[in-house]
């Protein structure tokens, strides 16, 4: 509610109005959208939305609205199963944007500053909600393809270039499912490179996997503290990575400032494993403001007990 009253008090002309978690049960379920847009299905929070892809599409199906139209470029079957269901029972119409719409111009000719195979794909689907949308907010083809080039998107694979041409990727991978899409973009834009690798993870996330996903991409690992109250403890960390990855070499840190200083070296960093690290790590890199300890601690914030 004090989002929307700020919105309303700023005059906002467009808000995109993005999910907390799930859909069905979100406190941003309360608005009537000009469109909805489920962008993929992922394993992600399977404690509240579910442990399969049906269950979880259920919940996430759950801001389509009756008559609204519904935009998904999700291609997992029970999922998109789920989708077309609800769509139907909603009296939605339905927009699927297939992976092959990231193949065909303008997605394929543009100069993406976005790193990653799954961002060409996102901007399709940013496209086609763009021309879904054409008859109350008409885009033309010229401000869609700038809007294309100059996007900019923090802690999602995103470069810093340090004075040296030292490179630090820095990406919000904080799920199986990133993992995977960190790991593709990797081989794609970095092939045959293999970073030092700054690691925090939360202690409720499906951690293990990733691990197993992104140790064998690097040529060291710097165990770290995330910034949050559900951190997996660098000790944890250790003694999992290093029964599952012996060969990779594992060093514990207390914390990111300590990793940094540690590797500050290297001709490339990679640093990853949550957007609280990511945040943290924008600080000190100099490419984010200060938001200091209060913001964290209201981040953190449980409510009266």
């Amino acid at each position: 509610m004090l989002a929307l009253r700020h919105f309303a008090a700023e005059q906002c002309d467009l808000v995109i109005w993005e999910t907390g978690m799930g859909g069905r049960l979100d406190a941003t379920n309360i608005v009537t959208p000009l469109a909805s847009v489920i962008t993929n299905i992922a394993f992600d929070h399977q404690q509240w939305l579910g442990h399969t892809l049906t269950a979880i599409a259920t919940e996430k199906a759950g801001i389509v609205k009756p008559g609204v139209p519904v935009l998904t470029g999700t291609d997992a079957p029970e999922a998109i199963a789920v989708i077309r269901d609800t769509a139907r029972q909603a009296g939605s119409t339905l927009i699927e944007v297939p992976a092959a719409d990231a193949l065909r111009p303008p997605c394929s000719t543009v100069d993406l500053p976005l790193l990653g195979a799954h961002q060409r794909r996102n901007a399709a689907l940013a496209l086609a909600t763009v021309r879904a949308l054409s008859d109350s907010l008409p885009v033309s083809a010229a401000a869609m393809d700038e809007g294309l080039r100059t996007v900019r998107w923090a802690g999602r694979l995103q470069v810093l270039k340090d004075a040296d041409g030292r490179i630090n990727l820095i990406d919000g991978a904080h799920n199986p499912a990133g993992v995977q899409a960190l790991a593709d973009a990797l081989a794609l834009h970095f092939p045959g490179q293999k970073p030092a690798m700054i690691l925090g993870v939360l202690a409720d996330k499906d951690w293990k996997t990733m691990c197993d996903g992104l140790l064998p991409l690097a040529q060291s690992v710097c165990l770290v503290p995330v910034a949050s109250s559900r951190t997996a403890t660098p000790e944890e960390l250790r003694t999992t990575c290093a029964a599952r990855h012996p060969t990779v070499p594992l060093n514990l840190c207390h914390s990111l400032a300590e990793a940094l200083r540690l590797t500050q070296n290297e001709p490339f960093r990679l640093l990853a494993g949550s957007l609280y690290l990511v945040g943290e790590a924008l600080e000190l890199l100099g490419a984010a403001p200060s938001t200091g300890a209060d913001e964290r601690r209201l981040n953190e914030w449980q409510g009266s007990r």
